[in-house]
């Protein structure tokens, strides 16, 4: 007969699971961090994934993609290979004054992703813009070869 831990329970005994029991203590963690920051502001340095749409049109890849709270100065975008690179940090900070003594937060916050481009493009003529918080990005396709056959001698 095989045995394994239990945990006491009001309800009764149940069978201990340990992956349940990290996940509790992580829930535990975040809940302390959270009453600890002052004002909830104060960010983990995390990198950040930024939810993105992508649309194949006729003669277009458009890309967009939410950075919140982010410059257009602190973003990279780099096409290699038919993979689009973004990349971006943000900083902010918060001085506040209560009753004589200071406040001061910081947050520093990464976005990163990397993606295949669903069909092939010409670097030339890309544009990007950051609007309201939403990063888009026109990426030409480049123009498809007509076949060619090859005559055998």
């Amino acid at each position: 007969m095989k045995q394994g831990l239990t945990r006491w329970t009001p309800s009764g005994i149940s069978k201990w699971d340990p992956f349940e029991e990290v996940g509790r203590m992580q829930g535990l963690l975040r809940q302390l961090f959270s009453e600890l920051s002052l004002s909830g502001e104060i960010k983990t340095l995390d990198t950040l994934s930024p939810m993105m749409d992508v649309q194949d049109k006729d003669n277009e890849i458009v890309v967009k993609a939410d950075m919140p709270g982010v410059d257009k100065k602190d973003v990279e975008i780099d096409i290699k290979n038919n993979m689009l690179y973004i990349n971006a940090n943000t900083h902010r900070e918060k001085e506040e004054e209560k009753e004589g003594y200071v406040v001061h937060e910081r947050a520093f916050s990464r976005f990163a992703r990397t993606f295949s481009l669903p069909a092939n493009v010409v670097t030339e003529g890309a544009k990007a813009k950051l609007e309201d918080g939403v990063l888009t990005i026109k990426i030409p396709k480049a123009e498809i070869e007509e076949k060619q056959k090859i005559l055998i001698e």
